[in-house]
């Protein structure tokens, strides 16, 4: 909503919906609204059409009791069958990320949502790690209770049967299936009331099926007893989930690595004193005190001192930058050496740490295009397996003739069949490469671009600012015979104009000025604007300037181009300036070029990556700068809409292109790019616009973006291989009876954590 206008007649549209009371407000910018739920599509659609958009709220959430990816996908389901939310559920790391129609949903009904569905929820910054408060007693209850049926197994190994006296087996099988073993009858009751059978219903089944045929045969003194199996399956099964919460835990060190290095305390100046105060006391302009070997509290500018600060945590280099008086710092980053006082910019959410922490946590949690073939199988997993359950025990009783062999034959079926590994596969290296990526400054947006970055073979790359530094300078200035205007007052007003400006030319003029006019102010332009390729006009002091490319600041005289080409000739980027459309000067900038894009360029070549360069510049400086860093194709003066339809006839032709910019002047190609990357620049514009950020603005780390995404998706087709042939071999050796049902469970306890252990293997990768 732009105007009090704009509410006024949302509000009219909202009112003329039958059974609807709406009042919008302007300043505010909400609408509060009186209807039926069912309603709310209708209502949805009736904003949308109005021409607005409704904002939308995100919450994360910790879930307790999930004990497979089925639980996962019920309570996703569950969630996104409520209007007005979308969900994502993640087994691997036991969090939920929703997004709602911003003041729909409190966090407190979100919340008793998720619990009427069976499981446990609490906000993510409010939670700890569970593993660190308590080890579960039910656990230790449940190893107790079975160590006594170690000396029965051995005796059944021996050929003796009944060692454990048979009441004192029924006694401590009792305390473990339903003490212990309660939580899977309650899981499976929540589950099948839901409308969907989980991993809990597999076990429930499996132990409570040789429960009672061992009380049977106890009772009618028959001479089989299984009490050993279903004590011991659910004492491993326990113990299995107890190793995979642990190694769940390891997959989220990186965030949690992030999440600790702001300090929790500040020295700020309150009242001419300075004051010990928390983090949350902060407001912006604060000056905040920031000693030797001290972590920085806030983002801010350095207004007093002169540090050594280390920004490991933000581009992934050890190397210590040199701070003085004016330069930007980051909450996070660490003061190695020297004091200074800052001003404060930013707190809170509102930091940089924060938007990588938002980020790396988004970006684990999110679902990669390969995960979709195992959300679908085990959607329909458990019931397939009940149903070979079934038919084992039907067979080998219809073969064997013997009840207690079909039921033991059935229930290690049961035991072995567990979808946590399907389920986990996936998101637990999504998590390990995402958290990785992060701790060496490249952020992946989601897991859908770490797994499109393994398959890029084409990249686009700007010139400025990605190949060269991006801090051009000028060199030089040739003033024209005709022009009345020294070479100083066209500086001052090309100053003036270009302060309007993001590009990183534009920096170029300001430093100029600043080194030539000293403390002289910059001039305010008016009436100015951007033609986005070309250059930047203005007025000042009454004088209509335009600054850019030759061909577009030079309309009135083209006998002027001839000066501009002998200088473009040599290398130089140049810039021309006219006065009330006099053609007056033209600027000579330089870039050097990035010492690092050598063996970038070098070695992505090497795996398969062709590099095309597209640049806005001139014909020869691209010429130069492409025949120095080897590359073979390029094309100059191009616009933005030039790089975007370049890029659609390469994905056209079948190719999978991949386009770095500064995720500004090339929003359309980075837009349409299979996969974007920027360099961060200081600003958080890359972190909302491209799919991977390189935090060192370096573009040798695109190769090593491409070097982990291939390294995560191997681990990932490992780890799902693992799991699929875990039950293919698994399932049928079970259902013919070659797999006892301790055995089974024991293999099913340590699947799901052999499977992110291979995840964590990640962590050693090296580039």
């Amino acid at each position: 909503m732009t105007c009090a206008a704009c509410a006024q007649r949302l509000e009219k549209v909202l009112n003329r919906l039958e059974n609807v009371s709406a009042s919008v407000n302007f300043a505010t910018e909400q609408a509060q609204i009186t209807a039926g739920a069912e309603q709310f599509t209708l209502i949805e659609q009736a904003i949308h059409k109005a021409g607005f958009q409704i904002p939308e709220q995100y919450y994360e959430f910790n879930i307790a009791g999930m004990t497979c990816a089925a639980c996962a996908n019920r309570l996703e389901k569950t969630l996104n069958r409520q209007a007005g939310i979308r969900a994502t559920v993640n087994f691997a790391n036991e969090h939920a990320q929703i997004y709602t129609i911003a003041g729909q949903w409190q966090t407190a009904q979100l919340i008793s949502l998720i619990e009427k569905t069976g499981f446990q929820a609490s906000e993510l910054a409010q939670t700890s790690s569970q593993a660190k408060q308590h080890t579960p007693w039910t656990l230790w209850l449940a190893i107790a209770c079975t160590l006594p049926f170690l000396y029965e197994m051995a005796g059944m190994l021996a050929g003796q049967h009944g060692v454990l006296a048979p009441l004192l087996q029924l006694a401590l099988a009792t305390i473990v299936q339903f003490i212990p073993g309660w939580r899977f009858y309650r899981g499976a009751f929540l589950s099948l009331r839901g409308g969907a059978a989980n991993m809990d219903v597999l076990v429930a089944l499996g132990t409570s099926a040789a429960w009672a045929y061992s009380v049977w045969a106890l009772l009618s003194q028959h001479h089989a007893l299984y009490f050993e199996a279903s004590s011991s399956v659910i004492t491993l099964v326990l113990l299995g989930k107890w190793l995979e919460l642990r190694a769940k835990q390891q997959t989220g060190d990186a965030l949690k690595a992030l999440l600790q290095l702001q300090p929790q305390t500040a020295k700020v100046l309150r009242n001419g004193q300075w004051q010990e105060l928390s983090i949350a006391a902060i407001a912006l302009g604060d000056q905040v005190q920031l000693r030797d070997g001290e972590t920085v509290p806030v983002d801010g500018e350095i207004i007093q001192g002169q540090i050594e600060i280390d920004e490991a945590m933000l581009t992934g280099e050890s190397a210590s930058i040199s701070k003085a008086v004016g330069s930007p710092v980051f909450a996070g980053t660490r003061n190695l050496a020297g004091s200074a006082q800052i001003k404060t910019s930013a707190i809170g959410s509102q930091t940089q740490l924060a938007a990588i922490v938002k980020l790396v946590s988004q970006a684990q949690g999110s679902k990669a295009p390969i995960q979709k073939l195992a959300d679908r199988i085990s959607a329909i997993f458990v019931p397939v397996i009940l149903l070979v359950a079934l038919i084992t025990l039907l067979a080998t009783y219809w073969l064997q003739g013997d009840l207690s062999l079909a039921l033991i034959h059935a229930v290690a079926v049961l035991v072995i069949a567990c979808p946590c590994a399907l389920g986990l596969a996936t998101p637990a290296a999504v998590m390990v490469g995402v958290g990785l990526g992060a701790r060496h400054g490249i952020l992946f947006r989601n897991a859908t671009a770490l797994e499109l970055a393994s398959q890029i073979d084409t990249l686009i790359v700007d010139k400025t600012g990605t190949l060269t530094v991006g801090k051009p300078q000028i060199a030089h200035i040739q003033r024209f015979d005709s022009s009345p205007y020294t070479e100083q007052q066209l500086l001052h007003w090309a100053a003036g104009i270009e302060a309007s400006s993001q590009h990183p030319l534009a920096e170029a003029f300001l430093k100029a000025h600043q080194l030539s006019s000293g403390d002289l102010p910059l001039l305010n332009g008016a009436a100015i604007s951007t033609e986005i390729g070309m250059g930047i006009s203005g007025q000042i002091e009454s004088h209509l300037i335009r600054i850019g490319r030759p061909d577009w600041a030079f309309l009135s005289d083209t006998s002027k181009f001839d000066t501009a080409l002998q200088y473009q000739e040599q290398g130089y980027t140049v810039i021309g300036i006219s006065i009330d459309t006099l053609p007056c000067a033209v600027f000579m900038l330089q870039d050097e070029i990035r010492r690092s894009s050598y063996e970038a360029i070098r070695h992505l070549q090497k795996i398969g990556v062709n590099v095309i360069m597209l640049t806005g510049d001139n014909e020869h400086s691209a010429i130069q700068v492409a025949s120095r860093l080897g590359i073979t194709q390029y094309q100059a003066q191009c616009s933005p809409q030039d790089k975007f339809q370049q890029l659609l006839q390469l994905q056209q032709a079948g190719k999978k292109v991949a386009m770095v910019g500064d995720g500004i002047n090339d929003a359309p190609a980075l837009a349409a790019a299979d996969v974007s990357f920027a360099m961060k620049t200081g600003a958080s514009v890359a972190l909302e616009t491209a799919d991977i950020t390189l935090m060192h603005n370096d573009i040798n780390h695109i190769s090593a973006a491409i070097a982990l995404s291939k390294a995560t998706l191997r681990k990932i087709r490992q780890n799902l291989f693992f799991a699929f042939i875990y039950n293919i071999l698994g399932i049928p050796l079970a259902a013919v009876g070659l797999l006892n049902p301790i055995v089974a469970g024991a293999a099913m306890a340590l699947s799901s954590v052999s499977v992110i252990s291979n995840a964590l293997l990640l962590k050693r990768f090296k580039w």
